[in-house]
């Protein structure tokens, strides 16, 4: 289904997921260090989202596992959560986690890096990945075409050569985790599907240190730069405005 505009009770409805969402990911931002399992992650994430009163909209997402996807270094998305798999100093962890709340669904990613060894080419992929998202968002207001959303965020990693992942893309969001129109992130000005007032979407930038190719593990999830590079995953869902955008999963 393509996104719809939505009811004034329906956007009260993903204010409040997004609201959650931002409060829970904020919450693992701060315990996250080395020595945790993805798992750990994951256990946290349930705890606290059955907490605020929500429910995750990942957790038996056709077959997936967890209530959130912990993906680390080469790993671009869609990590299943393990109690075998170690975080250690310097990791790259990306964190992609949804909530549903009455019936209406939001979806966010940040990327961050564990302990004091900080690789400076790590911050600064993990910094013009998020700005790809911002200026992406910039970028909206009522009657955007996705290609404007889609070309600044292109611009922004083309900007600094990173590998832009084509195989995954941003999408509507709302009544289903998945809607559309996708929204990559390469494109045109003035192209693809046009967007309205009140409509929800998710804009995601994936990125990576090397190429643009991507493979999945054999857990048949797991998303994989094929080159092994490092990657990083931002994530936003936003409620288009007449002239601009408001961010519902802001931390």
């Amino acid at each position: 289904m393509f996104t719809r505009v939505k009811s004034t009770t329906e956007i009260q409805a993903m204010r409040e997921s997004g609201r959650m969402l931002a409060v829970v990911l904020g919450i693992l931002k701060k315990r996250l260090e080395v020595g945790m399992t993805t798992m750990d992650l994951n256990l946290i994430a349930s705890q606290e989202l059955k907490a605020l009163g929500g429910k995750p909209a990942f957790l038996g997402y056709q077959g997936f596992p967890g209530v959130l996807c912990v993906s680390l270094n080469d790993e671009v998305v869609h990590g299943i959560p393990s109690k075998k798999r170690v975080i250690e100093e310097g990791d790259i962890v990306s964190l992609d986690f949804g909530v549903k709340f009455n019936g209406m669904i939001t979806d966010a990613a940040i990327s961050l890096i564990t302990g004091r060894a900080i690789n400076k080419e790590d911050e600064e992929l993990l910094r013009i990945t998020e700005k790809s998202l911002l200026d992406g968002i910039n970028e909206i207001r009522d009657g955007v075409h996705v290609g404007d959303i889609s070309h600044a965020i292109e611009k922004t990693l083309s900007s600094k050569k990173l590998g832009i992942v084509r195989d995954l893309v941003g999408h509507g969001v709302g009544h289903e985790l998945h809607e559309d129109p996708n929204i990559p992130n390469y494109g045109s000005n003035g192209t693809g599907p046009v967007l309205h007032k009140n409509m929800t979407i998710a804009i995601e930038p994936m990125a990576t240190l090397g190429g643009h190719a991507v493979t999945v593990a054999d857990d048949g999830w797991t998303v994989m730069t094929k080159d092994g590079s490092r990657s990083a995953h931002f994530e936003h869902t936003v409620l288009i405005s007449g002239s601009g955008a408001d961010i519902l999963t802001k931390i």
